[in-house]
């Protein structure tokens, strides 16, 4: 897993995610979830190319029920992107490559 992907907790939420000047991804996943570890490469990938612009992170779901609850995540992988505290845009599911850019790129237009 790359270094430059941040885990978020509960207890850090607000304050890693919400209130970040740089907009944020959270990747919502789990240990047991496949589609979760297919994606893993791509949002290592990302956190690599968006560096500096876009703080990538990952929520244990298992570990941290709260934030999930709070935000509606149902399923899992769920990836909601934040800018300024707020909901930008998400995908739910083990979405593709060029998907989880265009998600990416959202944030930066």
């Amino acid at each position: 897993m790359s270094e430059n992907i941040l885990h978020v907790t509960d207890k850090d939420f607000e304050t890693s995610i919400l209130k970040s000047s740089t907009p944020a991804l959270v990747d919502f996943w789990a240990t047991w979830c496949a589609p979760c570890r297919a994606i893993a490469p791509i949002i290592d990938e990302m956190a690599i190319k968006y560096d500096g612009r876009i703080k990538v992170t990952k929520m244990n779901v298992d570990e941290n029920p709260s934030t999930p609850g709070k935000y509606g995540v149902r399923g899992i992988p769920t990836l909601i992107l934040f800018k300024d505290g707020k909901v930008l845009d998400q995908i739910v599911g083990a979405a593709s490559k060029n998907n989880i850019q265009a998600l990416l790129e959202k944030a930066l237009a």
